[in-house]
């Protein structure tokens, strides 16, 4: 491998079409919920970055600048408080697109939830250097507890101690670190299928995938180089934080992307502390890493377990 291939990064015209891609994404949004939910789509700032690499000579240093949507029910009786989820988008250098959370959100408004969804750092959309402020397993997770306290501030009908957090692969990695470094923050969580031992991850995952992850714009090393910095950035290896919150977690067994092996070591790792938590591992449900969000009918029976879960604690 040449030195610099793993800091290679899109053309200018990638960006320029992701660019483009976002912003009719976000029509389609309104087109789709508007009628349902009252929609807004903020700036926020969160930390700076751990590493400024990225960043422009003017802006070392600064608070990093992340999008947050929000959708209020409609129907929602603002005048008392009520309950609210944040909604963790997953991929790495992905966003929270229509297409893969329409028919969620829909869900979670029907059943009267405000849900609040960050555009974290790192997310695709906004051009290079917010591309590369990914910090995976790092800073992203502050990104989120910032767009918690911005939701609280924003909208004061929004109950702090009901206020639930979820997401799958990478984003539900994000919602267990969250619980993990923040306890006593969340009401519940639900992780599925989540990234949990980026250590192992390595070593079955393509090369691609290692190079995102030690680009000099990122970590700077390889797993086997600080296998300690890959673990402060893996559940599976944080679990000893975590104040038994009611947690739900689910993983399948035919999973492409989040091999089930992850999430195992993730489980015996709770249990070997003795901590409370939920979990249901399928066997082989179609649809493989997405086999609880997509919109089929067994996809739907598998998320009411969700929405059932979720109630009980914020309803």
């Amino acid at each position: 491998m040449a030195e610099n291939d793993k800091n290679k990064i899109p053309s200018m015209e990638t960006f320029t079409l992701q660019a483009l891609d976002k912003h009719v994404d976000n029509l389609l949004w309104y087109q789709r919920l508007g009628d349902k939910a009252k929609i807004d789509i903020s700036t926020i700032t969160g930390n700076p970055p751990a590493n400024t690499t990225a960043q422009a000579p003017l802006e070392k240093g600064n608070p990093v600048k992340f999008t947050v949507y929000s959708f209020v029910p409609r129907d929602l009786d603002t005048s008392k408080k009520q309950p609210a989820i944040m909604l963790i988008h997953g991929g790495i250098h992905s966003n929270f697109g229509s297409s893969a959370n329409a028919h969620i959100v829909e869900e979670m408004i029907d059943q009267g939830y405000t849900v609040i969804a960050p555009d974290y750092r790192g997310s695709t959309g906004y051009g290079p250097l917010t591309w590369q402020l990914i910090d995976y397993g790092g800073e992203e997770v502050e990104d989120c507890m910032y767009a918690r306290e911005w939701a609280l501030a924003t909208y004061p009908f929004i109950d702090p101690g009901r206020f639930g957090i979820m997401g799958w692969s990478h984003g539900g990695m994000i919602t267990l670190l969250s619980i993990f470094r923040h306890p006593g923050v969340y009401t519940a969580a639900f992780a599925g299928v989540p990234v949990s031992d980026l250590i192992t991850r390595q070593g079955y995952h393509k090369a691609g995938y290692n190079d995102m992850m030690a680009a000099d714009y990122h970590t700077g090393v390889f797993a086997w180089e600080d296998p300690k910095e890959y673990m402060r950035r893996s559940p599976a290896w944080n679990v000893e934080s975590f104040d038994n919150m009611p947690l739900r977690i689910h993983t399948n067994t035919n999973d492409e992307d989040v091999n089930v092996l992850e999430v195992k070591m993730l489980i015996k790792a709770l249990k070997a502390e003795n901590k409370k938590f939920e979990y249901e591992i399928f066997e082989d449900i179609p649809g493989g890493h997405v086999f609880d969000r997509i919109d089929t009918v067994v996809g739907r029976q598998i998320r009411q377990k969700i929405w059932d879960f979720m109630a009980r604690y914020l309803k």
